[in-house]
């Protein structure tokens, strides 16, 4: 396949690629120069239209150009964005010969000049999966020259003193011939239509140019010849693991390390040898583990480096290429030739330079590097109670025109004024193409470069942490795309392309995909090295970058056991219980949490609760460490919450952790989440429009009921999360295109755009100088305080088990004192008009409205209240004393210094101090008036974050956090 089609933007239901199909195709005339008009046609009995998807004959060309020394590898202009082609190329169906015609002149259709060979494919309007057919080629031009020994472009593998035939003719009358190895002369042939040459004795490895002269036309072909050096079998020094084992003492060495299991030798070629490596660059190979490894040596600190391995097997199976040229499978930083030109330099200012004339992605090596300086905020940060999590999911690339890291930064007072607590990044791992959501990863330990460098992503976590806000990765470990090196080094390639799927022999990877939501390569998780791999990702994320926690992508295909051949239907078996799906993701656990015992684990499971409960309630009520762990898992509830959002009845039960068997809140449930259509998109669309006086179509009418959409999923126990800009009422499909139509995934011809880059209304149109968005934002931030600050909602929530548009939710922590906010209820009616809410208060008496801490008088515990349509209530007990209105506001109350180890101050005088827990019991109180700058003492307190509320002589009131260290 063509480096194109590795560039496509999968998400999670998409289809993995398939062979490609062969088709019958012919070009008139045969032989033509760049402004030749041809017609390329296509024998239709060749195309199986139903298989491709294809509706009223729809065929499209997505083609490419080379210049003529057969380099410089460029698309068509009018070929469109992958997966999606353009009208522009479609082809014309003529019905009676069963044939697909499309006529191009060359020059134009490519928009350039110097053109040697195009390439192209037949594909439907959308090219997923197997929707295409092979790589075409045709040379352009009436003076040809076909190299018939070796192939061009390839690598021929020989033993040491060995030979190579070299055979070439041309078209167009005779030729002059020129042949240059390692960029010398080494035989010449005068004039002929022929070449022949055999070169012998070859001892080192040798990169050929054939340089073929007719008039004023050179035509070059390049071939190379690697010589087997036979690997050194060599103790490998303790200690290193695979990838680059920088020299902490000696900034002038690194060690290479490759484990590459039944393969013979391995180059190391990089700027360091002009990638021209000699037998001093040929890995040695451990005895013992079977790992290949090298010593780099005269390495200059602070010099960035790049390289490949040259991967090589004497006698490799059928399909399978003798030699690969890849990256480090470990690598930290790699260079693509394929994306780093579309990286903005405001994004990376002084990226590495990708290396002239190599191919694919390289790794960057450099010694000597200084560690980022962490602040002290990222050393101590104590990460949020689980059950207190409130998680901003968001696109790096979507959420800021800027479309990088800084933007994150530069919004940093967006996130802590919604009261946020963390936030969770689409992935950032090194993903093919830059327009991306990132889930088609190829490098897992890399960052991806588009939106900016390592030390600004650490720069975003450390002011994130400095917020108290804690940062989640989503990362994709059940799979990987097709430039990922554990793919390409056991991989077919029949066509020789350098790209293909992995063979029986690969140590990582499935040949088939033993679930029905496979997207890319398979991981089989089953394997040694693949466990050994994903143990490596998550070490590298959470000491590297102090990532506080995962959300693991598609983890149904962590399982072995559900194969296409599968009794009873792949699908049916991917969607039961699997216990080597459960063991496995459990193993992945338990490591994560002996590197930070508070590391977040989130699964993207979706499957059945049997299966989900096995990894909640693991190790939940915590080791000898006192930590209660248990991963957290997603909990989709997504059509429930928009069917209340439009107006119509719902049950809402399954948001609760206990609906799903669980012994602790840790399910994560959402109301929105990146994979599904907008809520109020589907408001403005499907609303109910019964009652003209509160018609959910009109915008402001939906915009209204998202307050309440929020009371009822934000406030009940258990971690939460927000699909970025659903505080705002973001109303655009999830499936706008860039040119500003709609294309949901029923459109069988045009595909979906949900991948497509968003536009940034909220920031462009100041959505938060809107009333009705700005409205979504205060209320769902004060909710966020509440659930954030108050230990009552930390406790268990009691939710019909019914469909209705009145929804009544009680709250309670058993633990809390009654003097406490201990009970909270919150009422909401989703009708289109005014409606009696059933309540159920627990107990008669003063009860207080916590958006605002008015109170109201319940005489009957049981009487209904009345609520407008799209309206809500949220009562306690209690005031909500921690979350109150200035909580962490600008009341010019400040607390110092902080991380305080044996004391506090406070910059004014106070009547009462007190010191809470993160759980909300009071810990510490100073009831005496004390003096500006007068110290608090704190040498009791155990280490970690506390909640300090202060009076001060105004009676203003400043609810702060500390640390205590």
């Amino acid at each position: 396949m063509k480096k194109k089609l590795l560039l496509v933007l999968f998400f999670c239901s998409m289809a993995t690629f398939a062979q490609q199909q062969a088709v019958t195709y012919s070009i008139s005339p045969a032989t033509f120069e760049e402004t030749t008009a041809i017609t390329i046609t296509i024998n239709g009995i060749s195309i199986n239209e139903a298989t491709w998807g294809v509706t009223g004959n729809a065929l499209y060309l997505w083609s490419w150009s080379y210049d003529i020394n057969d380099a410089n590898s460029l698309d068509c202009p009018t070929n469109g964005t992958w997966p999606v082609a353009n009208d522009a190329n479609k082809f014309i169906y003529n019905s009676v010969a069963d044939t697909y015609t499309k006529t191009i002149t060359p020059t134009a259709f490519y928009n350039r000049s110097g053109i040697g060979r195009i390439g192209f494919l037949i594909k439907a309007k959308d090219g997923t999966g197997d929707k295409k057919s092979q790589n075409l080629y045709a040379e352009v031009g009436a003076f040809q020259v076909t190299l018939t020994a070796p192939s061009q472009n390839s690598s021929t593998i020989i033993t040491s003193g060995g030979s190579l035939n070299i055979a070439a003719n041309n078209t167009g009358g005779n030729a002059s011939y020129n042949l240059k190895s390692n960029g010398i002369s080494i035989n010449t042939n005068g004039s002929s239509a022929n070449y022949s040459f055999n070169h012998t004795n070859i001892t080192s490895n040798q990169n050929y140019e054939l340089e073929v002269t007719q008039g004023s036309t050179t035509l070059v072909k390049k071939f190379t010849v690697i010589v087997n050096p036979g690997a050194v079998s060599e103790t490998i020094p303790s200690g290193l693991l695979e990838g680059i084992n920088y020299n902490t003492a000696d900034a002038t060495k690194a060690t290479l390390v490759l484990d590459a299991p039944l393969k013979d030798f391995i180059y190391v070629a990089g700027s360091f040898n002009n990638w021209q490596p000699t037998n001093a660059y040929s890995m040695k190979k451990d005895p013992t583990s079977g790992k290949f490894w090298l010593e780099l040596t005269g390495l200059t600190s602070g010099v960035n480096y790049t390289y490949q391995y040259w991967v090589g097997k004497t006698t490799p199976i059928a399909n399978s290429p003798a030699l690969v040229k890849t990256a480090d499978p470990y690598s930290t930083l790699v260079l693509s030739p394929f994306d780093d030109p579309g990286i903005p330099a405001a994004s990376y200012p002084n990226m590495p330079v990708y290396p002239l004339g190599q191919e694919r992605e390289v790794t960057v090596l450099q010694t000597g590097q200084t560690p980022y300086a962490w602040s002290t905020a990222t050393t101590n940060f104590v990460k949020p109670e689980k059950e207190k999590l409130v998680v901003y999911e968001l696109l790096v690339r979507d959420f800021d025109a800027g479309r990088n890291y800084q933007s994150i930064i530069d919004r940093i007072d967006y996130f802590k004024n919604l009261k946020i607590n963390a936030i969770e990044l689409l992935p950032v791992m090194e993903f093919e193409g830059n327009e991306s959501w990132g889930y088609n990863t190829s490098f897992h330990m890399a960052l991806d470069k588009f939106y900016g460098s390592s030390s600004k992503l650490k720069e975003m976590i450390d002011v994130c942490h400095q917020n108290g806000i804690a940062v989640i990765l989503d990362v994709a470990l059940n799979h990987a795309f097709g430039r990922n090196p554990m793919v390409r080094m056991w991989m077919n390639d029949p066509d020789g392309d350098g790209w293909g799927s992995p063979t029986v022999e690969n140590p990582y990877f499935n040949t088939e995909a033993k679930h029905s939501y496979n997207v890319g390569e398979d991981f089989n998780h089953q394997l040694p090295g693949t466990q050994n791999y994903v143990k490596r990702v998550i070490k590298q994320w959470i000491q590297e970058y102090k990532i506080d926690g995962f959300r693991w992508d598609l983890t149904k295909g962590f399982t072995q056991n559900c194969p296409s051949s599968v009794a009873g239907g792949q699908d049916n078996c991917t969607n039961a219980y699997q216990q080597d799906r459960v063991d496995v993701l459990k193993m992945y656990a338990d490591y994560s949490w002996s590197l930070d015992p508070t590391h977040y684990i989130i699964f993207e499971h979706l499957g059945t609760n049997s299966e989900e409960q096995q990894w909640a309630n693991y190790r939940v009520s915590g080791d000898a460490d006192g930590i209660g762990k248990g991963i957290m898992m997603w909990g989709k509830m997504t059509d429930n919450y928009n069917e209340l959002s439009m107006g119509y009845a719902a049950n809402i039960y399954g948001m609760t952790s206990a609906s799903r068997g669980f012994t602790a809140n840790r399910l994560m449930g959402y109301a929105e989440s990146h994979d599904e259509e907008r809520l109020m998109y589907k408001n403005v669309q499907y609303g109910n429009s019964a009652n003209p006086a509160h018609n959910v179509k009109t915008l402001d009418v939906a915009l209204s009921r998202m307050s309440a959409i929020g009371a009822v999923s934000l406030l009940v126990p258990g971690p939460k999360m927000i699909w970025h800009f659903g505080e705002l009422g973001w109303d655009t499909s999830i499936f706008s295109c860039n040119n500003g139509t709609v294309n949901a995934p029923s459109d069988a011809i045009s595909g979906d755009c949900k991948l497509n880059t968003k536009p940034q209304p909220q920031w462009t149109n100041s959505w938060l100088a809107n009333n009705g968005r700005n409205k979504i934002y205060t209320d769902w931030a004060r909710m966020i305080r509440l659930k954030t600050t108050e230990p009552v909602f930390a406790g268990t929530a009691m939710i019909n088990n019914n469909s209705s548009l009145s929804q009544t939710i009680k709250i309670t922590n058993a633990a809390l004192a009654s003097t406490q906010l201990k009970d909270v209820l919150v009422l909401a009616n989703f009708d289109v008009t005014a409606k009696a809410v059933a309540t159920g208060f627990p107990y008669t008496g003063t009860w207080y409205n916590l958006m605002d801490n008015s109170t109201i008088n319940v005489t009957d515990a049981t009487a209904a209240i009345t609520v407008e349509a799209g309206g809500f209530r949220i009562y306690g007990n209690k005031v909500a004393s921690l979350a109150i209105a200035n909580y962490e506001g600008e009341s010019g109350i400040y607390l110092y210094p902080n991380p305080a180890s044996s004391y506090f101050t406070l910059n004014t005088n106070t009547t009462q101090v007190q010191v809470f827990s993160m759980a909300g019991q009071l810990v510490k109180s100073f009831n005496t008036t004390h003096s500006k700058e007068a110290p608090f003492a704190i040498s009791d307190l155990s280490n970690g974050l506390y909640i300090v509320k202060a009076l001060n002589e105004n009676n203003e009131v400043q609810v702060m956090k500390f640390m205590k260290e």
